[in-house]
């Protein structure tokens, strides 16, 4: 991520007390280096919109290298021109804090406003953070914390905790995987991801498949997300990929690379931050931009030489694509021809094991080998699709013959454990609810074996729960 420093407090200064804040604003500037927003305390979700002088937004996002780093943003007011991150090894006790057992790290800042004009939110100004961690011994497990002041300062975040991963690649390893979460995400979204960190408080890292919220630009919606998964973003790496709705008339969300800090590994289109690669443990990850690919034709060459030889040159025993168009969709209306068309061969050809996706508001997972459905044991399977919906924003869906499974009206949530010879996906409901179950195995030849498990609930169709 490209962040542009702040080199002086003075012209930092300058430039809010120029900005468009009341008077009384502009004078608790000149007296205590920052602002209040005391102009917009009537605004309903100003908590969620606004920052202060203490870190709010924290984030870690997984690295290129997750065995050795991890990286971290958070966000305060426009005065804070320096911040930091101190990072240790957690200890039983508070000795981290005596001189010499951390280590300080200066951030990034960068200067940021927007004002999401569609839905009438206020012109929000925020300085942005970003450190990477580096140097970090596998298997050893890290606090760290976010701010800048006196070691007592209320300007500083709480020490968060996280554990890296083992050296052995083939321990084993879980993360969570989310469909959009998009709408109503503090009132209906937040109990999805708590619940899932209830039921694996030791997972790994957290898979955001797109549509983390509905509009863009919109600072309140970003701060329901933040809210929703409070200090779990800031304890439980992530990685996401964008959606069509963190993207507006083809441009990407301002608000992505400001707030989190991805992988830069990706075909040289910007930055984006959005097309990118890492291995953990023994799977590599692969993140494509599915709505830039859509609305870029001019680009697509060059993207897809970049997933060709990411693909081609992979060590790793497993690989799990994820991105927001599903390659078979869960409804005949919403098909992603070119999409498919594109990236199928590829996906054949490399013998890809998962493919993790959204948009379509539904639940599906299967495969493409018709003759294969119905089976409890597939002896030579080829790639699992999976299509997830985490939020309350729901559509119907059709019977297809690649589907095993489906659902509609039921938010998902999907934990995928992975060890040397298998991947266990299980699909949960808030409730705690089995909704799917699987066991994808594979030998030391490359040949793959899908068992499909005994799922706790039937088959959920909108049209049976409310009467439809």
């Amino acid at each position: 991520m490209k962040l542009r420093p702040i080199t002086s407090f003075l012209s930092l200064l300058s430039l809010l007390i120029v900005s468009n804040g009341s008077a009384q604003e502009n004078e608790d500037l000149k007296t205590h280096g920052h602002s209040h927003y005391k102009s917009h305390t009537n605004v309903v979700g100003h908590k969620l919109i606004f920052p202060s002088e203490v870190p709010d937004r924290i984030i870690i996002n997984l690295t290129a290298d997750p065995s050795h780093s991890f990286a971290v943003n958070w966000r305060t007011e426009q005065s804070v021109d320096s911040a930091f991150v101190e990072v240790a090894l957690e200890s039983h006790g508070p000795e981290l804090r005596l001189p010499g057992n951390s280590r300080s790290i200066l951030a990034t800042t960068q200067l940021f406003e927007n004002e999401n004009t569609r839905d009438n939110e206020p012109k929000v100004q925020a300085a942005y953070h970003s450190a990477l961690v580096d140097g970090l011994q596998p298997g050893k497990t890290y606090v760290y914390r976010v701010g800048y002041g006196a070691p007592n300062a209320n300007t500083w975040s709480e020490w968060f905790q996280i554990e890296m991963p083992s050296k052995d690649i083939d321990e084993p390893f879980s993360f969570v995987y989310f469909g959009d979460a998009q709408n109503d995400v503090k009132s209906m979204w937040s109990r999805v991801i708590r619940k899932s960190y209830k039921m694996v408080p030791d997972v790994d890292f957290m898979l955001h498949a797109g549509d983390l919220i509905n509009h863009s630009e919109s600072n309140e919606e970003w701060g329901e997300w933040f809210y929703a998964g409070s200090y779990i973003h800031a304890t439980v790496p992530s990685v996401m990929t964008p959606g069509n709705h963190e993207y507006t008339d083809g441009k990407l969300s301002s608000l992505w690379s400001p707030q989190f800090n991805l992988p830069q590994n990706g075909p040289q289109l910007e930055e984006m931050e959005t097309y990118y690669t890492l291995d953990y443990q023994n799977m590599k990850l692969i993140s494509f931009d599915a709505e830039h690919f859509d609305e870029h034709p001019e680009s697509r060459k060059e993207v897809m030489k970049w997933l060709k030889e990411t693909l081609s040159t992979n060590t790793r025993k497993w690989v799990t694509l994820f991105m927001h168009y599903p390659i078979y969709s869960t409804a005949k209306g919403r098909d992603n021809k070119e999409l498919r068309e594109a990236l199928k061969p590829l996906i054949d050809q490399y013998k890809v094991d998962l493919v993790l996706q959204g948009h379509d508001h539904t639940y599906a997972r299967g495969n493409d080998l018709n003759k294969d459905q119905g089976k409890t044991i597939i002896s030579d399977v080829g790639t699992i699709y999976a299509v997830s919906v985490s939020g309350p924003k729901m559509y119907e869906s059709q019977d297809q013959d690649w589907m095993a499974r489906r659902g509609e009206y039921t938010q998902l949530f999907q934990i995928i454990t992975v060890s040397k010879n298998t991947i266990k996906y299980q699909a949960f409901t808030p409730l705690g609810g089995l909704y799917d179950n699987f066991e994808l195995q594979k030998d030391n030849n490359g040949t793959k074996k899908l068992i499909n498990q005994e799922a706790e609930l039937p088959l959920r169709l909108k049209k049976n729960l409310i009467g439809e």
